[in-house]
């Protein structure tokens, strides 16, 4: 399986169908190896921190925390 290794630029051109594809990816949960799993899970926080409207859907992916970030 692919992961999705994306630059600050990247990101701001992400459209909806870019992120369904990812969160697909990930409850699929079909990776070669664990570490893929978590790359495609810190690329989708990421978004969630630069483009919130695409990620704050899937919120329930992330498990975050209010103190996350504190």
């Amino acid at each position: 399986m692919t992961t999705m290794n994306l630059t600050e630029k990247d990101i701001s051109a992400l459209t909806e169908q870019d992120i369904i594809a990812l969160v697909a990816r990930l409850d699929q949960d079909d990776y070669n190896n664990p570490f893929e799993s978590l790359e495609d899970w810190h690329v989708l926080r990421t978004i969630l921190f630069q483009r919130q409207d695409l990620a704050e859907p899937y919120l329930h992916l992330l498990d975050i925390e209010a103190y996350d970030e504190a």
